[in-house]
């Protein structure tokens, strides 16, 4: 027990690390969670480092790809998501993306839309990050794929026998991807059956491991 809190701590004092680093408020609360989650130290921080270059890569091609596509890694497995309106770029962002030898899956999730509504998701992006303190996502009670991913993530918090923070979940057009890993099977059909009854859900891919030791 003292190992593993002590591993933990270890993990903290890494995350906070980053914090001060890039001084960014939204990513601390994402770190700050990191110390519970059931993955090591050292997958954290390859993850983080995989996630952390896609996004350099990205914003390097154009910064606007950054509201377009979501990436989420989880012990060097990549799932990515969003929207794009052209199938070139397309091909261009998993390409850049999967330039990091040490991805072990990519999962590429990224749909081709019209660009109308690849702009309104980008504005309903944007209102999100204004008003992301506020109840319900804070894009007006609409119920679309950033309030989907909010009451998602409540929901799991709320949830018993669930660590949430082993979980990341999107949403695209309704249709939600979930990444992460499960200490069980119970928990697992748990998480799934909570994402598929939430208001406005269409259909759930998930990337979901079981830990070595799960239970049935």
């Amino acid at each position: 027990m003292g190992t593993r809190l002590a591993k933990r701590i270890t993990s903290l004092f890494f995350s906070l690390a980053i914090l001060f680093s890039i001084g960014c408020a939204t990513i601390y609360q994402e770190t700050a969670a990191r110390v519970w989650q059931d993955r090591s130290g050292e997958d954290q921080k390859i993850d983080f480092k995989i996630h952390s270059g896609i996004l350099d890569r990205l914003s390097k091609k154009d910064k606007g790809l950054l509201l377009d596509v979501s990436t989420d890694a989880w012990e060097q497995r990549v799932m990515m998501t969003g929207t794009l309106d052209d199938p070139t770029v397309h091909k261009e962002v998993v390409k850049l993306a999967k330039q990091d030898d040490r991805i072990k899956k990519f999962y590429d999730h990224i749909q081709i839309v019209s660009k109308e509504e690849k702009e309104a998701r980008r504005k309903q992006k944007q209102e999100q990050e204004k008003n992301k303190d506020k109840e319900e996502g804070g894009v007006g009670q609409t119920v679309n794929d950033f309030w989907i991913e909010t009451k998602i993530k409540a929901q799991l918090i709320a949830g018993q026998n669930i660590t949430s923070v082993n979980y990341f979940s999107r949403s695209v057009k309704n249709q939600v991807y979930v990444i992460g890993k499960a200490k069980s099977q119970f928990e697992k059909d748990r998480v799934l059956d909570i994402i598929k009854q939430t208001k406005g859900v269409q259909s759930v891919t998930e990337h979901i491991e079981l830990a070595a030791n799960a239970s049935f």
